[in-house]
């Protein structure tokens, strides 16, 4: 005899379905619980990672923008002031917000008061450097002249990405602020071998060259990592702004529009900017219409 032929097949078929149907309900089952867990999972994932690139995000904006700190010593009119013997006159830094302190024009009216607002990409600014420097340097060495020079950055967009005219005009904040009296010889540096509009410009290793072989020797290493850090960019750009915006203290002009803007005891130059001899005669015209005006009329003597 034979165990388990055709008679007990057919109840034997019925409990194999019944535990294959039973199998696969706990399959389905279980599978619905791993894909709710796979969703929440993943949910949570792309919050996560979603708040990680918010962060991220918000972690370089505020390390993009520098936050505002005092300002260089010795341009609290937001420009150097040069005199007498090459020397530049001293004045504490400015705090942030702070506005600006004028300098005091001379009042008898027999120096020239030169004041330059340039930008150290501005072509223009290098031909009025390249005719104009030498002898604005031998009248403010004999005391003939004041120099006042104003560093903006009007063009930092200009230089493929690198805001060469912004890190620039630091780095001469930064040497006014450590070398006060090299800070002529440097701004002049700056505008030999000019790089051009649209290209990089130059980078900060070599504008601490350009520092070093101007001759400036004093606080090397500050002034250095003054560059690396850009420690007055927030102060460049909130001078710039002031320049733009106006008022423009002691002169005729309400704001400049462009650089380089020159103004002599005030007036604005608009002639050459790579003739010296004109610019000398406005210089000239400029100082003798200032004296005669500044020169008090003497008082009649009283009849006796």
């Amino acid at each position: 005899m034979t165990i388990g032929g055709p008679s007990d097949s057919s109840p034997s078929k019925n409990r194999r379905r019944d535990a294959a149907r039973i199998k696969a309900k706990q399959l389905r089952v279980s599978q619905k619980k791993k894909d709710r867990r796979n969703k929440v999972f993943l949910q949570g994932g792309i919050g996560i990672a979603g708040i990680a690139i918010v962060v991220l995000v918000a972690v370089i904006i505020v390390n993009s923008i520098k936050p505002a700190g005092p300002g260089p010593r010795n341009m609290a009119s937001d420009g150097v002031l040069i005199g007498e013997g090459m020397i530049t006159a001293l004045t504490p830094a400015l705090q942030p917000d702070a506005a600006a302190r004028p300098s005091e024009p001379d009042p008898t009216g027999a120096v020239a008061n030169i004041r330059v607002y340039l930008d150290y990409l501005c072509p223009f600014c290098a031909d009025f450097e390249a005719a104009n420097t030498e002898q604005i340097a031998e009248w403010v060495d004999s005391g003939a002249a004041t120099i006042e020079i104003h560093p903006v950055s009007i063009l930092k967009s200009k230089s493929a990405g690198t805001k060469y005219s912004l890190r620039a005009a630091n780095a001469a904040a930064c040497v006014a602020n450590y070398s006060p009296d090299d800070f002529f010889d440097f701004n002049s540096a700056l505008f030999v071998d000019q790089p051009e509009e649209n290209k990089p410009g130059r980078s900060n290793d070599e504008l601490k060259a350009v520092v070093k072989d101007s001759g400036v020797r004093t606080a090397l290493s500050s002034i250095n990592t003054c560059i690396d850090d850009g420690t007055f960019e927030s102060w460049v750009q909130a001078a710039t702004d002031r320049s733009l915006d106006g008022p423009i203290a002691n002169s005729s002009i309400k704001a400049i529009t462009g650089t380089p803007t020159v103004l002599v005891n005030g007036k604005p130059y608009t002639g050459s900017l790579d003739d010296p001899k004109e610019f000398a005669s406005f210089v000239q015209q400029a100082l003798g219409e200032t004296y005669s005006t500044s020169t008090p009329t003497p008082t009649p003597t009283p009849a006796g």
